[in-house]
């Protein structure tokens, strides 16, 4: 009959608060809830939350598997302070599984992370209690942190250190003050963490019972009964009872022994934990077996059997159970789904990042293609200036030429040394800033003082001509476009001043207005509209050709240089001449 009972037995699972069953669907719905959003900091949160639970349950393997979980989490989010908080507690949760080397590691993390001098102090001397094999080492670690759990008023750490410098004075054998830091740790836990409280009376009660001092075993153990986390949870009241009266039967008590695990069956009995029951069943068994009370036994099995399917009705162990492992499994799959999203949001920035990157490369690629054809054109535009400023009037250099035959025709061999001189000079200075878009003001000045000079010996009964400079302007520092002035007068004189029948007059201005240099070029020859009725078809197309070599410079120089070049040619009115006048921003 007992064998049929124990198998019975073997089947229903240990009884559960329901406050443990919602606590679990509570972290599963915020879990879900994370999941949803994507928040890994509040998954990071919910693990943390399930830890602390299965770490106050007692339940530290389960608790280190989640706060690994949260830790790697807050690594990722670098999350300093959560960090410590969380390593700290994995180092708590593997010390109390008497995993001591990682337990050391990781007080040893939390010192590292150091986001409080305080945290930083306390994990170190952790660290220390635990790896030291000094004993005043030890003793010196926990009284540092027990002075400072004072000062921040942490009084479940405090409790902690209490019971850890008991574990010395355990060590060295000093009974009293082993008995005192156990008091002072049970006092302290009772208010703020039943869990750790009832593993302190344990403690307690363990230390007296190998002492002998089984009346203080039995005091400390009553006392824990008197607690309301025991008085209010019939399970753990149950459990309190057996074992107080485990401690009569180490006292050879058996009849109070008898009596306390009948109070326990019977409240097991009532509040539906059947493996409490089964538990108090079977001690009461062995000791009325012991004592021959054979019929005792009997109507005890009889009893427990009539009142098994009430029992089993009234248990939720069972469902409770399904409930937190359909939670668990709830939460796993949350996890995978977590993951798969993460691998699908890693894989989609992968993609996104590529996408981004190769729009870039492509936008680089486009960039520095129109950067090439802008180079290209510039540089086209400047060779096309460049061959512009080259290219020397033919006309003029022709005529030059014949004006130096016509000097030596008649003997006058001077005059023309001194116009090939001059001719020379000037076809010099024209070759020497030919690869200068713009040259010094005054060599422009020296120029066309040079041209004028060489017209003027060619048609000395034609004209006269002036140069005048505005003093305002800096002549030192002044650039302008070299030889861009030239074809207005050789235009001024050839089609102009040399039709006149009296003398001409040619007169050239530079002058300064705010920001812009205005040359003008005044003469008084017959006139545009006179001087075409006078032109031949050879004339027509060179001067045409001259005149659009100029405008092609000045485009050009406002297209490289955004000189805002303007040029106004004036027939006079009411009397003969032509003004010129182009604009330079300085």
């Amino acid at each position: 009959m007992i064998l049929i009972m124990t198998l019975a037995m073997g089947s229903f699972s240990f009884a559960q608060d329901s406050t443990r069953v919602s606590k679990a669907l509570k972290s599963a719905s915020k879990f879900q809830k994370a999941v949803d959003n994507n928040d890994n900091k509040a998954v990071a949160d919910t693990y943390v939350g399930m830890a602390n639970d299965y770490y106050n349950q007692g339940n530290y393997p389960k608790s280190e598997e989640y706060l690994i979980k949260a830790r790697n989490l807050y690594q990722n989010l670098n999350d300093k302070q959560n960090l410590e908080k969380v390593t700290r507690r994995l180092a708590q949760s593997q010390e109390r599984q008497n995993k001591i080397t990682p337990a050391i590691m990781n007080y040893g993390r939390a010192a590292k992370i150091g986001y409080s001098k305080e945290n930083q102090a306390v994990n170190s001397n952790d660290a220390a209690r635990l790896s030291s094999p000094s004993q005043e080492v030890k003793l010196e670690a926990i009284q540092n942190n027990i002075d400072i759990s004072q000062k921040e008023s942490e009084k479940g750490e405090l409790a902690a250190s209490y019971s850890q410098m008991a574990d010395v004075n355990i060590q060295q054998n000093n009974i009293p003050k082993a008995e005192e830091n156990l008091n002072n740790a049970f006092q302290l836990s009772k208010k703020q963490a039943p869990q750790q409280a009832l593993e302190i009376n344990q403690k307690l009660t363990n230390f007296y019972i190998e002492n002998k001092k089984f009346d203080k075993a039995i005091k400390a153990k009553k006392e824990v009964l008197k607690e309301d986390f025991v008085k209010d949870n019939s399970q753990k009241k149950v459990e309190q009872l057996q074992e107080l009266a485990d401690i009569y039967l180490k006292k050879n008590d058996t009849e109070e022994a008898i009596g306390l695990f009948k109070n326990a069956y019977y409240i097991a009995i009532e509040k539906g934990h059947t493996m409490e029951a089964q538990k108090s069943v079977k001690k009461l068994d062995s000791l009325y077996n012991v004592s021959g009370n054979t019929n005792a036994s009997v109507t005890l099995y009889r009893d427990f059997l009539g009142k098994l399917p009430d029992l089993v009705s009234k248990d939720r162990s069972l469902v409770d159970n399904k409930i937190l492992e359909d939670t668990e499994q709830r939460i796993s799959q949350l996890e995978k789904e977590r993951e798969l999203k993460d691998e699908l949001i890693r894989k989609k920035n992968v993609f996104n990042y590529s996408l981004i990157g190769a729009l870039v490369v492509l936008l680089a690629l486009i960039g520095f293609i129109f950067w090439t054809l802008r180079k290209v054109q510039t540089k086209n535009k400047k060779i096309a200036l460049q061959s512009l400023r080259r290219e020397m009037n033919p006309h003029f250099i022709f005529n030059s030429l014949n004006s130096v035959n016509q000097f030596i025709a008649t003997n006058n061999e001077l005059e023309a040394n001194q116009y090939l001189t001059k001719f020379s000079k000037l076809m010099r200075g024209v070759m020497e800033n030919s690869a200068e878009d713009f040259i010094p003001f005054q060599q422009e000045i020296d120029l066309l003082q040079n041209y004028l000079a060489l017209e003027k010996t060619r048609f000395s009964d034609k004209f006269d001509y002036e140069i005048e400079v505005d003093e305002n302007l800096n002549q030192q520092s002044l650039q302008i476009p070299g030889m861009l002035v030239q074809p207005f007068l050789e235009n001024a004189i050839w089609h102009g001043l040399r039709y006149r029948k009296e003398k001409g007059f040619l007169k050239l201005r530079f002058e300064k207005s705010n920001d812009h240099l205005k040359i003008i070029i005044e003469d008084n020859g017959i006139g545009i509209e006179e001087s075409k009725k006078l032109k031949t078809q050879h004339q027509k197309a060179r001067e045409g050709r001259g005149m659009k070599n100029t405008l092609e410079r000045i485009t050009l120089l406002n297209d490289l240089y955004k000189k805002d070049i303007n040029c106004k040619i004036i027939d006079k009115q009411n009397k003969q001449g032509v003004t010129v006048e182009v604009s330079y921003k300085l």
